[in-house]
């Protein structure tokens, strides 16, 4: 299991977390006295505007939050006051992003080079990658709930048994008759091509000091997590991840392995007018108990803003905010993530998830990670076309559920 260590929050983080907890009690007064006047039958639009103006700073504090923690988060090359004994290796690295003059006799010799460079360029140091492979990490919302695994091959292959052994009972002195094998079924995970081509000027690779590993990194950083977030929720398979929303969807009662079960929410496009509670705990208890246990809510934020507003049916609001700096907000008690690439709410759609997603969703990573210097395409400046291969898919059919919106 995925052990998670939480560092001490940094006065940032710590400012926007209480940030974050004022403004949930704003809005949960605002939006009691909207309860209130509705019940009465004193609908105010006003009190409309106050509760949505209140929800859209919760929001924003809720982002400053999330970035002054995946700041803190972000791995540094090297630690402060330490002498950093240069490699060879490192050296032949820098002098290749530098300035391109590095021979391929002297990059092969340093274990950087795999191929020829019309093959698709230089293998990137280990280092490199794993501080690219870390801030994916840290800005995927996937890759944080997900299993993530290295593989050194093309394509993944996994077997799964999809009906177990059968048993039976006997007496002392009974026939043991032969039972049926298990059923298994073979999953496969391709590694497609992911690429970026960040781009610099000479100068600032001369800079001697901009740590070019550490820039090389945080250039890939978003847009490889934005393309690979979109991938994984909704990806076709086809040259790039299966989105877990890309499988056949039925109904949970009739789902059977290689489709994903779903709930409906009771209302064509919305939640339940009456009973909205009672259909997210019906997904909560569609997965089978052994994957509730570590089971959280995969979500986008606007749908996240409609859930802020439901109590239960002691009047207790059902969303808490995180209560510490990294810690989840929660939903009935279950971690929620927000995923922007969730769909919104609407006829028909699949806005809201909920499961064990580490043993549901697989992410493989080929191991390797190339980089093409070309300073000609975009002449004055410099492009680094950096690829990796990820795959991606569900990996266990029993472990995820959704709820669609629709009356059934």
């Amino acid at each position: 299991m995925k052990e998670t260590k939480h560092a001490a929050a940094d006065p940032a983080a710590r400012a926007a977390m209480h940030e974050v907890m004022a403004a949930f009690e704003a809005f949960k007064a605002a939006n009691d006295e909207r309860l209130g006047a509705l019940e009465s039958k004193r609908a105010d639009a006003l009190l409309e505007e106050k509760v949505a103006r209140i929800d859209a700073s919760l929001q924003a504090a809720q982002g400053r939050l999330d970035r002054a923690l995946v700041d803190g988060r972000r791995p540094a090359l090297a630690s402060e006051g330490r002498l950093i004994v240069p490699d060879e290796r490192k050296a032949a690295w820098d002098g290749y992003l530098k300035t391109g003059a590095s021979s391929l006799m002297m990059l092969e010799a340093k274990g950087l080079s795999e191929g020829v460079p019309t093959a698709g360029g230089y293998v990137a140091p280990p280092e490199t990658e794993r501080l690219i492979e870390r801030r994916l990490q840290m800005s995927s919302p996937m890759r944080d709930i997900a299993t993530v695994r290295t593989i050194g091959a093309g394509v993944f292959r996994k077997p799964v048994s999809t009906a177990g052994i059968e048993s039976g009972w006997v007496a002392e002195t009974d026939a043991r008759p032969e039972t049926d094998p298990p059923v298994l079924a073979l999953l496969e995970f391709p590694a497609a091509d992911l690429y970026a081509s960040p781009a610099a000027t000479q100068a600032l690779l001369d800079d001697a000091f901009v740590n070019l590993d550490e820039w090389l990194a945080a250039e890939c950083e978003d847009a490889f997590a934005g393309q690979e977030t979109e991938a994984f929720v909704n990806g076709n398979g086809t040259n790039k991840p299966k989105g877990f929303l890309s499988y056949t969807k039925v109904a949970d009662a009739g789902h059977a392995w290689g489709e994903i079960g779903y709930v409906a929410s009771g209302a064509v496009g919305d939640f339940d007018p009456i009973d909205p509670v009672d259909r997210i705990i019906d997904l909560i208890y569609a997965p089978k108990a052994q994957y509730r246990a570590n089971g959280r809510f995969v979500l986008n934020r606007r749908t996240a803003a409609k859930i802020r507003k439901f109590k239960d049916a002691d009047g207790n609001y059902i969303w808490s905010p995180a209560t510490a700096p990294g810690a989840p907000a929660t939903l009935l008690g279950y971690p929620a993530t927000e995923i922007e690439t969730m769909p919104d709410v609407a006829a028909d759609a699949f806005a809201l998830a909920f499961g064990d997603f580490a043993k549901g969703y697989l992410i493989v990573d080929r191991a390797g990670m190339r980089v093409l210097r070309d300073p000609y395409s975009a002449k004055p400046y410099v492009l680094f076309y950096t690829t990796k291969r990820v795959g991606g898919g569900v990996q266990n059919f029993d472990a995820i559920k959704l709820m669609k919106f629709a009356a059934s």
